[in-house]
C-alpha cells in the first residue's frame, strides 16, 4: 500500500514520466549503462495512465538548469570519484544545463540552506520565466526545503524543486549511527571536506525531520517533485546489502539508505520509483574505479544522462501545460 504517500496529498504523475523516460532511452541508446525501460523503472501498485502525447526529444524552449545539491559527505569524496561531467555535457546537446551546489559536507540542514541561498542569490539574475530546478539528492533535499522555508527572497529564482532519492523525511539509520562516523568521511583519499557544525547525521534523524516539516510548511510558490528510488532487491550493490537487511527491519521497501515514502515530499507530483539503489542513482563510482565496482558497488551502473534529461523534459512540459505555481 501506498499510505503514507497518499496521507501526503502526493499527486501521482508515474504514467507520463515513464512515456518521457521510455522515450528518452529508446533515443539515446548509445548513452552509458542502458537499460530498458521496464527495468530501468519499478511498478509499484496501480500506476496512473500516460497521457499518449508526443515526447518532444529536440532542443530545450525554456532552457532549464538542473541545480543540484548533494548528500552528505559528497565533498569528502568528489576528488577521489573523478566525476566525468557526463550528464552536464549530455544535458547541454539539448539546450540544458546542470551546475553542482556546494554544501557543508557534514553540517545541519540550517547551515546548508544558508549556502544554498547565497549560491543561487550569486547567480545572475535573469528577467521572464526562472530556469532553475533546484535537485535535492539524499540530503540535499532537506538542505534545499529548509532554505525554502527560511529565505523566501530565493523563490523568484526557482523553476521547480525536485526531491531525487531525497532524505525528506530522514533514515531510520540514522537514529543509531555518531556524528564520528560520518567524520570520518574526512580522511578519505583526497578528502578536502571541513568539520562544518558537526550535525548533519542528526538533522537526518526521522523525528529531527517530522518534527521540521510538521513546524515548516512548505511555501506554495514552488512546485514541488518527487523521484523515489525504489530498486528490485536484485538492485542492491553487495556494500548496501547490510543496510538494505537493517532498514528492512522497518520496512524492505528501501534502497539501502532510505524507506520509499521518506523519500517523497509532502504534496509533490510522484515522477517515478526508479530501480536503483541509493548510490546508484546520483553517484557514479564503477565508472572510474571498475574493481571496487566489481567486489563492492556491484549494481552501480545506471542511465544517469537519460534519467536526468527526462526528468527535465518532464518538469519543463509540466510547468508549460500547469504553471510554476505547486
Amino acid at each position: 500500500m501506498l499510505v503514507p504517500a497518499t496521507q501526503a496529498g502526493v499527486i501521482d504523475q508515474r504514467g507520463r514520466f515513464r512515456e518521457i523516460y521510455c522515450a528518452v532511452l529508446e533515443a539515446r541508446h548509445g548513452l552509458p549503462d542502458y537499460l530498458p525501460c521496464e527495468q530501468a523503472l519499478t511498478r509499484v501498485g496501480e500506476e496512473s495512465a500516460g497521457t499518449a502525447q508526443p515526447v518532444e526529444l529536440g532542443p530545450s524552449n525554456r532552457r532549464l538548469v538542473a541545480a543540484v545539491v548533494l548528500g552528505l559527505g559528497f565533498d569528502c569524496i568528489e576528488e577521489w570519484l573523478e566525476p566525468i561531467g557526463s550528464v552536464a555535457e549530455h544535458l547541454r546537446r539539448y539546450g540544458y544545463d546542470l551546475v553542482l551546489i556546494k554544501v557543508g559536507a557534514l553540517s545541519s540542514t540550517a547551515n546548508n540552506a544558508r549556502q544554498i541561498r547565497d549560491a543561487l542569490l550569486a547567480m545572475p539574475a535573469e528577467s521572464g520565466s526562472p530556469r532553475l530546478v533546484l535537485i535535492g539528492y539524499s540530503k540535499g533535499a532537506p538542505d534545499v526545503l529548509d532554505s525554502l522555508v527560511t529565505y523566501p527572497e530565493i523563490h523568484s529564482r526557482i523553476a521547480a524543486v525536485v526531491s531525487a532519492a531525497g532524505a525528506v523525511g530522514g533514515s531510520p539509520l540514522a537514529n543509531d549511527a555518531k556524528e564520528y562516523q560520518a567524520n570520518v568521511l574526512r580522511h578519505f583519499p583526497g578528502a578536502k571536506c571541513e568539520a562544518g557544525d558537526g550535525t548533519a547525521v542528526a538533522s537526518l534523524r526521522p523525528a529531527t525531520r517530522r518534527d521540521w516539516l510538521a513546524a515548516n510548511p512548505l511555501p506554495t510558490d514552488v512546485r514541488y517533485y518527487s523521484l523515489v528510488t525504489f530498486p528490485q532487491p536484485e538492485r542492491i550493490s553487495s556494500v548496501m546489502k547490510s543496510s538494505y537487511r537493517k532498514l528492512s527491519r522497518v520496512d524492505a521497501r528501501n534502497d539501502g539508505q532510505l524507506i520509499f515514502y521518506d523519500q517523497v515530499i509532502p504534496g509533490s507530483h510522484l515522477m517515478a520509483y526508479v530501480n536503483a539503489d541509493h548510490w546508484a542513482l546520483a553517484v557514479p563510482i564503477a565508472r572510474t574505479h571498475a574493481t571496487i565496482g566489481a567486489m563492492f558497488v556491484t549494481e552501480n551502473a545506471y542511465p544517469r544522462e537519460a534519467l536526468v534529461e527526462a526528468l527535465l523534459r518532464f518538469v519543463e512540459e509540466d510547468l508549460s501545460i500547469n504553471g510554476r505555481g505547486r
